[in-house]
């Protein structure tokens, strides 16, 4: 019996030595939205490998842009790869696609698109869906104080034909109402277009005083191009969704003057030192570069950046309550996850809660501008 007993205890001890936690990632990285997946994927390369005495086990999948692709990913990793945990993915229709796959499955999630809607309202679905990009509507307040400042009266908009673009109009409309600001012409186009022309020709015959163009990554370029060398000569507004270097690589001179909010660590240089997130912006973008060279900061790798960290402040509570791989962890490490406190990231400080899966506020956003092809800060 007490040899049963010790081998029985043996085989336990053995078990926990070799336990794992499995984390599945899903970004963009081809397609329309490579050029913000691709900075998410070289990330994760720099997450931790242990944490809490565990394995850290990643496994990556690419969507191409795609939402089909990302559900089938999802459902990949949940049934092949038993994963615990979710990080991705980088657009905000699949995202959203994604949702009903790791809520059936009680699988944590944590998004890196942008959208409101993927966490709000917090209900039986969303309670197990977390992110952390800024939203659009905490990113087109700023937008809105901005125009204010600069006496903008009448603002056209053109912007993608899906949930990104829709939401980013919603909250305009929302928040330029408050301001006294008009919505002047709406226009919409698709991710993978190449001429916006008779778009733009309708948005400057309206002659507004300002035109935001509701897009991410480089597809971005092309509205403001336009609008460019149809003689446009108002305010351009992008989203925080342009903010990378191969925006302002393939943009070039044709987007030189856009005006956007992005996270603080894009200009975290320029930061002054009493910001509490300049030394963790800093710190990413030291690590990024090393690995993959001197090239600009991607505020979309950041973000996994930022999504690793909140695993890092979860995980332990979880291991405290289950083992990896059960159902009862997942379900533990859901609820860490949403009493993450005081997180400090490169994109600000996360304080999520039960009815608020992002955690952040104002302190998460700054406004810049594209001068001489690079980011300034803006006063």
């Amino acid at each position: 019996m007490n040899t049963r007993l010790l081998l029985t205890a043996l085989l336990a001890c053995s078990s926990l030595a070799v336990a794992e936690i499995r984390v599945g990632v899903i970004v963009s990285g081809t397609g329309p939205a490579a050029s913000l997946g691709i900075p998410e994927r070289n990330t994760v390369a720099l997450l931790p490998q242990t944490i809490a005495g565990q394995k850290i086990v990643y496994t990556i999948l690419d969507d191409a842009s795609d939402t089909t692709a990302a559900v089938t990913s999802a459902r990949k990793l949940i049934q092949d790869n038993k994963v615990d945990l979710i990080i991705g993915t980088t657009t905000t229709p699949a995202s959203l696609a994604m949702i009903d796959v790791v809520s059936e499955a009680k699988v944590p999630m944590i998004s890196l698109a942008a959208s409101e809607t993927i966490i709000k309202p917090v209900d039986a679905k969303r309670q197990w869906v977390f992110k952390t990009p800024q939203t659009d509507a905490i990113m087109a307040a700023a937008i809105a104080q901005h125009m204010q400042q600069n006496k903008i009266k009448t603002v056209g908009y053109i912007g993608f034909n899906d949930a990104y673009g829709e939401g980013w109009l919603a909250e305009l409309k929302k928040n330029a109402a408050t301001r006294g600001i008009t919505v002047v012409a709406e226009e919409r186009y698709g991710r993978s277009d190449t001429s916006v022309t008779g778009q733009i020709l309708k948005i400057v015959a309206a002659k507004p005083d300002a035109v935001l163009i509701g897009a991410s990554g480089v597809p971005g370029v092309l509205p403001q191009k336009t609008l460019g060398d149809r003689g446009y000569a108002g305010k351009i507004y992008q989203t925080h969704g342009v903010a990378n270097a191969d925006f302002l690589r393939v943009g070039g001179k044709d987007v030189e003057g856009a005006i956007l909010p992005a996270g603080p660590v894009l200009v975290a240089e320029q930061l002054p030192d009493s910001n509490p997130n300049k030394k963790v912006g800093l710190n990413y973008a030291s690590l990024y570069q090393a690995r993959y060279g001197n090239e600009g900061v991607s505020t979309f790798g950041a973000h996994m950046w930022d999504a690793g960290l909140l695993m890092q402040k979860a995980i332990p509570a979880a291991l405290k309550k289950a083992q990896p791989g059960s159902a009862e962890f997942r379900s533990a490490l859901r609820d860490a996850l949403e009493g993450s406190r005081n997180v400090i990231g490169a994109h600000g400080i996360f304080n999520l809660s039960a009815t608020d899966h992002l955690g952040l506020d104002a302190r998460s956003r700054v406004m810049v501008q594209v001068v001489d092809g690079k980011w300034k800060l803006l006063k």
